[in-house]
């Protein structure tokens, strides 16, 4: 019998408010607008479902593979012969203290932030127009104009194969430039505890506009991407060593070196899984040969 066969008599009368769609396409689920059918694609109603579902298919050994908002991967045109679990239904945030709010994986940053703001807490100005959930942001220790994740996480409840829902202090989070524990150990977090700072509701609100500004003016927002495309390289920025090598506005097929960012490759309109490889590929050995420098992709590539 087929994976996906057993997890639908298995899984699915075992937890009926769990949603369920079958042969469900990842260009709805993805920034890039990029991806071929997931054979299931499920959405857990909380921690506890998910948790369940994530030691089901560990003892079953099905596929598995975990998303938030989709900023930051690409995905097979192929499609993915998958279990798909999506984190979007574990958006619930709360303050919980006097600096403090928890929140589910599956809350956007945009979210979490103006909550933050709404409660005069100061410190995720910097996540408001990061296009990513919270999951995604403590996995990658996302970051931006001079603030990050690591900065106001105080705790992560996540789950771990062999071990189930486990409590992560900082220290054990390993907290790095676009790295975490999750980077080297298999893990899905499913919520996190944020200790913030106080501050005034018009000040958070005008600070996140500048910031907001600032994006629009220099990322290319209006086109489908998965944010930067490469990591920083140790002393350089990867755009600008794009922009030397001449490669603005450079095309693989419908994928496209932004004119407006040269660390972006956009889905400037029909772009393939396959086109975007291709492009990136080829940024890379240009900026080699020309620099010596090696770019590494940021952005995470699903086979």
């Amino acid at each position: 019998m087929p994976w996906f066969d057993r997890f639908d008599a298995l899984f699915v009368p075992r937890l009926p408010s769990c949603e369920v769609l079958r042969e469900e396409p990842m260009d709805r689920h993805t920034t890039f607008r990029i991806g071929g059918p997931a054979r299931r694609f499920v959405r857990p109603s909380g921690v506890s479902e998910c948790g369940a579902l994530l030691s089901l298919a560990e003892a079953e050994g099905w596929p598995v593979l975990v998303i938030g908002n989709g900023s930051n991967l690409l995905v097979s045109d192929e499609g993915l012969d998958a279990l798909v679990i999506h984190t979007g239904r574990l958006e619930g945030v709360e303050r919980t203290g006097e600096r403090t709010i928890r929140a589910g994986a599956g809350l956007s940053l945009a979210r979490l932030a103006s909550f933050a703001r709404r409660e005069e807490l100061s410190g995720l100005e910097f996540a408001h127009g990061i296009p990513g959930s919270l999951g995604g942001a403590v996995c990658m220790n996302a970051g931006a104009y001079g603030g990050e994740m690591k900065q106001v996480l105080s705790a992560v409840t996540a789950w771990f194969p062999g071990e189930g829902i486990q409590r992560l202090e900082p220290e054990a989070l390993a907290l790095g430039y676009r790295h975490s524990v999750f980077s080297e150990r298999r893990g899905v977090v499913l919520e996190a505890e944020l200790s913030l700072e106080p501050g005034e509701g018009c000040g958070i609100a005008a600070r996140m506009e500048e910031l907001g500004r600032r994006r629009r003016e220099k990322q290319p927002l209006e086109y489908p991407s998965a944010g930067s495309t490469f990591k920083r390289p140790e002393g350089h920025f990867a755009g600008a060593l794009i922009e030397q090598c001449g490669l603005k506005g450079v095309r693989a097929g419908g994928a496209q070196v932004s004119e407006k960012h040269a660390g972006f490759v956009i889905n400037a309109g029909g772009a393939s899984c396959a086109d975007v490889l291709a492009l990136i590929a080829h940024i890379q050995e240009t900026v080699y040969r020309q620099t010596g420098v090696r770019l590494e992709p940021e952005v995470k590539i699903v086979p």
